[in-house]
């Protein structure tokens, strides 16, 4: 996933760390149409985290080789920036997960189930089964006395069953049974809704237009309005011109720029309080570190933004950054909406946008790999983009040891002993 920083430095999209990119990319060229409609979006749940909800129940791993190991299961429990807590299951076994590290909301093409077949089927389970569904409702349904702990290995082993191409036993068999029972009844579920999102992260054109469209993607309704310090009569409205302050799930807005106003910027906020949905992907925006799953979610704040860019006369450029795990790399998408070509210079290499053309940028990435830069346009245009590309599940390796599993809010990882710290 990605971060972009810009004038203000604000984190407005989903991604990770810093440090290094591929020298140079392949580049096409698209019309006006992709950086309005399918130019990427920024926003969504940012959370830190924490410890596990219940103590771990050992479960047994076997590989496709016949290999064995030990490992621990259970729920972890995530802090929401700005107000809430997030409970999630791991979908990534043989990562080891890093104390305090924040992760930002991601769809499944951003994330490790990009290409996984079974994803429809974990979310059946993350609905069908604890947390959402008590232990006991479960253990009534299986005719045992399931506890806590217990429900919670059983869904985990469902889970890595289908995430990490294992054979995830219980030692507990109550455990045991509700995961064989998971594993027989799942059926494929659509990929559920952004918590919050604008799509693209930014627009661009001149004063007297209505600059966008941006579309909002939510499961609530989102309050919109311009960021501090945008200039008097800046406003967001809807196709037909009326101010919005209000938008729902599928919702298009634009940010009038009155005639006259001079060349300048501004952003579009979106904020809500929602239940985040289950089976959203998290992924670390620290550094490389286990990719979660969403289980239960209590109200929190989600956020989003969007900028614009408008001048009189000459380049007048937008940025969105991808994160695209099928092509192993990132699509930086590149508009200018003026009437002047704009060249920028992205890892030492130039690239000319003419006036009115859109151009993507396919920058590849190897697993793991960090990346960090900024590209700048006139009028002080300058956006940061920093992250790591985390699409694939780690590979069969040396096999850690058993450990015991750490308290809530101790260092964490239920199936690795090597973790690291800040």
């Amino acid at each position: 996933m990605f971060s972009v920083r810009g004038r203000g430095v604000a984190r407005l999209a989903a991604t990770i760390l810093v440090s290094g990119l591929v020298a140079t990319g392949a580049i096409a060229t698209a019309g006006p149409a992709l950086a309005d409609d399918g130019a990427p979006g920024a926003g969504g749940v940012t959370a830190k985290l924490g410890g596990l909800t219940e103590d771990n129940a050992a479960v047994e791993i076997t590989e496709k080789n016949g290999d064995k190991w030990p490992v621990h299961g259970g729920l972890f429990k995530m802090q929401v920036e700005g107000g809430g807590s997030l409970f999630t299951y791991c979908i990534d076994l043989r990562t080891g997960a890093k104390r305090d590290f924040d992760y930002k909301e991601v769809g499944w093409g951003e994330s490790s189930l990009h290409d996984n077949n079974n994803a429809g089927k974990i979310l059946w389970i993350l609905e069908h089964s604890y947390p959402k569904l008590s232990a006991e409702t479960l253990g009534g349904t299986l005719g045992v006395d399931l506890s806590k702990q217990e429900a919670a290995a059983g869904t985990q082993a469902a889970i890595w069953t289908l995430s990490d191409d294992v054979v995830a036993t219980p030692k507990d068999k109550d455990a045991e049974k509700l995961k064989e029972y998971l594993l027989e009844k799942a059926v494929e579920l659509d990929e559920p809704t952004a918590s919050l999102s604008l799509s693209p992260a930014t627009v661009a054109g001149k004063a007297g237009e209505k600059l966008g469209p941006i579309t909002v993607t939510t499961n609530a309704t989102a309050k919109l309005a311009t960021a501090p310090g945008a200039p008097a009569g800046v406003q967001v409205v809807d196709k037909a011109g009326k101010p919005v302050t209000d938008a729902k799930n599928g919702d298009q807005v634009f940010l009038d720029v009155p005639a006259g106003t001079a060349d300048g910027t501004a952003e579009v906020t979106a904020e809500a309080t929602t239940k985040v949905s289950l089976g959203r992907a998290f992924v670390s925006i620290d550094g490389p570190s286990q990719t979660l799953i969403l289980a239960g979610s209590s109200d929190s704040t989600v956020t989003a933004k969007a900028s614009a860019t408008w001048a009189k006369k000459g380049a007048v450029p937008s940025v969105s950054v991808a994160k695209d795990c099928a092509k192993g790399g990132l699509e930086v998408i590149a508009g200018n909406k003026g009437d002047e070509a704009w060249t920028f210079d992205l890892k030492g290499t130039s690239y000319t946008v003419a006036a009115g053309e859109t151009k993507t940028i396919t920058v590849p990435l190897a697993e793991d790999e960090a990346y960090n830069f900024t590209i700048t346009g006139p009028n002080g245009f300058e956006e940061t983009f920093e992250g790591v590309l985390d699409c694939q599940t780690a590979t069969p390796g040396p096999k850690p040891s058993e450990t015991p599993p750490p308290p809530l809010g101790d260092a964490l990882h239920p199936v690795d002993h090597r973790r690291q710290h800040r």
